[in-house]
């Protein structure tokens, strides 16, 4: 087999405006949003690193600072935390901002999920590179941007993660129909078919577009050319159906607990999850939730 190049960027789009978490956004972007006491977008940053990532692209928007000063040092917080015996803490909040190389890049108008991506274009360079979506957390014992890397290294296709939803809710999601790949165990798909939020009963599958992407350079050209679709925006899908075309593209089915961080009922679900994680929340939590199911 081949050597395939090493994926070491990521790009995360940063640039919407949050209208679903109004008010609470309307001063604060809602990557910042706290899942417990860590920000959404800590927890994709960490994935990401996690899966030996060295270099972070945020395509952030107006108002949206408060992003790169969470990851950059915080130099008087952390000296006055240290002065006042909190050692650990101050060790923690230093750690947020050595975790990898984070480039900010403005994307001036929302012009939809494909524009963004290619605003990363001329950092990416020519390599293969991931995507990841702030809404979708996926909690897994293997970073899921991992589980994709190690799809694109063993085929040298570009990947999306995929997920099955109910039939009812597949217009709500970019939908993938394929063929099962042999000795893949049902989990990747030679994708024929993409399609952006297709109409209620005419999705081809039931397989949902997930938030995370491994892709070619190649598909910064094809971005160029995309013309936009659903929404009047530049949508990636239109763009990965191309791919599918050209250069073929997978999708793999990956191991993981996702929560949708971009919904208010998948926020808080979200919140519940991680919160019963921790050791010093589980027992005090369950407690009160006890308290609520009885009232």
């Amino acid at each position: 087999m081949p050597a395939r190049s090493k994926v070491s960027k990521v790009v995360i789009p940063a640039g919407g405006l949050g209208t679903r978490f109004l008010p609470a956004t309307k001063a604060v972007p809602k990557e910042l949003l706290p899942i417990v006491d860590v920000p959404t977008i800590q927890y994709i940053v960490e994935e990401a690193t996690r899966a030996n990532i060295t270099d972070i692209i945020l395509i952030s928007g107006r108002n949206k600072g408060a992003i790169e000063d969470h990851f950059d040092i915080s130099f008087e917080l952390e000296t006055t935390l240290a002065k006042r015996g909190n050692s650990d803490l101050s060790r923690q909040i230093r750690a947020i901002s050595d975790q990898a190389r984070i480039v900010s890049l403005r994307q001036k108008s929302p012009l939809g999920l494909g524009h963004a991506v290619l605003c990363a274009a001329s950092v990416v360079g020519d390599q293969p590179f991931g995507v990841i979506l702030g809404d979708d957390l996926i909690d897994s014992e293997v970073p899921a941007i991992a589980q994709l890397i190690e799809v694109y290294q063993q085929h040298g296709k570009g990947v999306v993660a995929l997920m099955d939803v109910e039939p009812a809710e597949a217009h709500l999601y970019g939908i993938a129909a394929g063929k099962i790949l042999p000795y893949s165990g049902d989990r990747t798909l030679e994708i024929s078919q993409i399609v952006e939020k297709p109409g209620p009963g005419k999705a081809p599958s039931n397989h949902a577009v997930i938030g995370r992407y491994v892709l070619p350079p190649s598909i910064f050209e094809i971005l160029r050319q995309t013309k936009p679709g659903v929404g009047g925006e530049i949508q990636l899908t239109d763009a990965l159906a191309v791919l599918a075309r050209t250069e073929g593209l997978l999708g793999f089915r990956f191991h993981g607990q996702r929560y949708d961080a971009g919904d208010r009922l998948g926020y808080l679900k979200a919140n519940l999850a991680y919160a019963l994680k921790r050791p010093d929340l589980r027992e005090p939590l369950l407690a009160f939730m006890r308290t609520i199911s009885q009232a």
